[in-house]
């Protein structure tokens, strides 16, 4: 049993960072609410004690103070809906006393949502004279932001240190992220087989070289597969290539050969003559891309081939899409591989999503309740796979 399912918030505040950062149209309105939805349990949990909740996130990325766009103000109302009609309050400014009088007032099963932290330099900077004025909202702390406990800022690893180690605490999103990558890293069911999309190899350099350690299979997908196929002399076009990391994936396909891990590369693609939804497209063998056409998707036999690898798996992690999903002439081959994951995961094996592309694919075809795990950090769980200290973590451990 966790700390905090056995930790009784009657009567107490619990200040909550969590992670609100959701994408919104032009319209204010949220287009995908998965990082809020994944809160609610942990939110429940301390309301239905008979607690009170203090909630701290950021928004985007605001360059100079506050700013209309980046208000959690847009995301209120919302909110209000997912905790079933519960009391919401919202102070506009994190700091000053506004807040500090909403928060000394705040009863028992009411909520208070704070304005977005990173109207403050201070956030970002760890500063921590402003991580103990966030403190001081609250009895308690609770870290439930998984999506950026990779980031050493005052809400997720500086605030912590002004609670005593009894009243600081994981919560239910927090506590399953790290039981869920762990699971991954060091109990995974062989076979195991990474899934590894995106744009470049240099994102993901670290994270193979891991999994070169670990994995059984190693798919490579997205605009990164160009540069391995360029490394070993084919003609790509004018697909996305990292031309200064020919030699690096050359490398890496050495390493792999030497440690007995395949490395699949993709043998096809849909190739398109300019990037946009509406390009003429035809699909040919990954040895031969025409001058001036670009490889914008995995093909068939790609497909067929990675979908056997991924349905004889026992342990699958998928991070990066195939292609570019979000056109519809280039989704079938993430479309696809996200079936055979699900297929696999209906067999036995178990199956972890994680980053927010491989995310958004899964919730596009409707199948996160058809995986294992669907992760709500994208940065951070490529950092703890990568073997990297997070510091959120650090902070309550």
């Amino acid at each position: 049993m966790s700390k905090f399912t056995s930790y009784n918030f009657n009567g107490k505040k619990a200040l909550v960072r969590v992670d609100f950062n959701v994408p919104l149209n032009a319209e204010f309105q949220i287009t995908d609410d998965t990082r809020m939805q994944a809160a609610v349990p942990t939110i429940k949990k301390i309301l239905n004690d008979g607690g009170s909740v203090i909630l701290m996130s950021h928004l985007g990325r605001p360059k100079e103070g506050p700013t209309d766009k980046y208000s959690l103000k847009h995301i209120l109302s919302h909110l209000v809906k997912i905790l079933d009609g519960a009391t919401v309050k919202f102070a506009g400014d994190c700091m000053g006393e506004e807040a500090a009088n909403e928060a000394s007032t705040l009863q028992a099963g009411e909520v208070l949502l704070l304005e977005n932290l990173r109207f403050y330099k201070e956030e970002e900077k760890g500063e921590i004279g402003f991580a103990k004025k966030l403190a001081a909202y609250g009895y308690c702390y609770v870290n439930d932001a998984f999506g950026t406990a990779h980031r050493a800022h005052a809400s997720t690893a500086i605030v912590a240190q002004f609670f005593e180690p009894e009243n600081r605490m994981f919560g239910m999103l927090m506590d399953a992220e790290v039981a869920n990558a762990e699971k991954v890293l060091h109990q995974s069911e062989r076979p195991f087989t990474a899934i590894l999309g995106g744009a470049k190899v240099s994102d993901k350099i670290l994270i193979i070289e891991m999994l070169l350690e670990k994995a059984d299979n190693i798919i490579i997908g997205g605009g990164m597969a160009y540069t391995f196929l360029k490394a070993q002399g084919n003609q790509i076009g004018s697909s996305l290539c990292e031309d200064d990391r020919l030699d690096l994936a050359n490398e890496l396909l050495e390493k792999a050969a030497a440690k007995g891990v395949k490395l699949l590369i993709p043998t096809d693609s849909v190739i398109a003559d300019k990037f946009a939804a509406d390009a003429n497209t035809q699909i040919v063998d990954n040895n031969n891309i025409p001058a001036g056409w670009m490889g914008l998707d995995i093909a068939s036999k790609s497909v067929e081939t990675f979908s056997d690898v991924i349905k004889n798996s026992k342990t699958i992690l998928w991070n990066g899409p195939m292609g570019v999903f979000e056109m519809e002439k280039f989704q079938s081959g993430t479309k696809a591989i996200a079936l055979a994951i699900a297929e696999a995961t209906k067999q036995g094996a178990f199956s972890l999503i994680g980053g927010g592309d491989s995310v958004a694919a899964i919730n596009k075809f409707n199948l996160a309740n058809e995986v294992s795990y669907v992760s709500t950090g994208g940065g951070a769980l490529l950092e703890y796979f990568e073997g990297k200290t997070l510091p959120g973590i650090v902070a309550i451990k």
